[in-house]
């Protein structure tokens, strides 16, 4: 009886190896939740980055733009407001990405889902139609699928290879999709139906939330106005008059007021930015 042996593969490294991560299964505080998200976001923007990194991006670029202001107003307020500024900037790039990257993967699905579908009707097995999948979906979500059609080949059952897989996409389509595999592997059932009837979903899910984006689009810009508009302003009169704030700094009631003002901004667009996630939940 002749034994199949695995072929080594240098993509393989990249499965075996573990994803850097800050957060603790074992833990629910507050501290471990933003570990969390801040794990996801890193995974889900598709940069590629470890954890370390980006850190170390965030920290270059507060330098950058703190010793940037310094040498153009000379003033330390001005200064840490610019390197805290500067030190959210990879962050803030990480979420656009992550957004534009996520709409881009829900555009695929629908049409993912569908050949996916034919190929199961071939009579050919779950692994193999994946795999035909995977290469002929293109990226993102085509990258996705060929990580975990990757781990099928390394002999994983189909739900420890799809357990990331709506972790890494942040879709709740995906996680849908990856339960429908789970059942089908132990259970059984049509699965080309169940896939076709899915693909449809999706599709409707994508025609209600764009007639959703397109009834609330002037609120969301007046949402997004009302948290730019007061750093900006701010912006406005430092640069204005390098000497505005250092003035409003000097008394108690001006630091009393500034800070009260500034958590409040704070405590607004993150309150402001979970309803508009919530919103276009995808």
């Amino acid at each position: 009886m002749s034994v199949t042996a695995v072929e080594t593969r240098p993509e393989f490294a990249g499965i075996l190896k573990p994803q850097e991560t800050y957060a603790v299964a074992e833990r629910e505080d507050l501290g471990n939740r933003i570990n969390g998200w801040f794990d996801r976001l890193m995974v889900q923007s598709g940069f590629g980055l470890s954890a370390a990194s980006v850190l170390m991006l965030c920290a270059v670029c507060g330098v950058l733009a703190g010793g940037l202001a310094f040498v153009i107003q000379e003033s330390l307020l001005t200064t840490g407001l610019a390197a805290g500024l500067g030190a959210i900037g990879p962050v803030i790039a990480m979420l656009i990405a992550r957004t534009r990257r996520q709409s881009q993967m829900m555009r695929q699905m629908p049409p993912m889902l569908e050949e996916l579908a034919r190929a199961a009707r071939t009579g050919r097995s779950l692994e193999r139609c994946l795999q035909q999948v995977s290469e002929d979906t293109p990226a993102p979500l085509g990258a996705e699928l060929q990580l975990c059609t990757r781990r099928l080949a390394l002999g994983m059952p189909v739900d420890a290879a799809f357990s990331e897989f709506s972790d890494r996409t942040g879709l709740v389509s995906s996680r849908v999709f990856v339960t429908a595999l789970t059942v089908h592997r132990q259970t059984g059932g049509d699965l080309v139906r169940v896939l076709e009837r899915l693909s449809r979903t999706v599709r409707d899910r994508m025609q209600f939330q764009g007639r959703l984006r397109a009834a609330t689009a002037a609120s969301r810009a007046t949402a997004i106005l009302m948290i730019s508009l007061p750093p900006a302003i701010l912006l406005f009169f430092v640069m204005r008059d390098p000497e505005y704030l250092s003035n409003l700094m000097d008394s108690a009631w001006g630091r009393t007021i500034t800070a009260l003002a500034c958590l409040l901004e704070v405590v607004g667009a993150l309150w402001i930015l979970a309803v508009l996630r919530n919103s276009q939940r995808t």
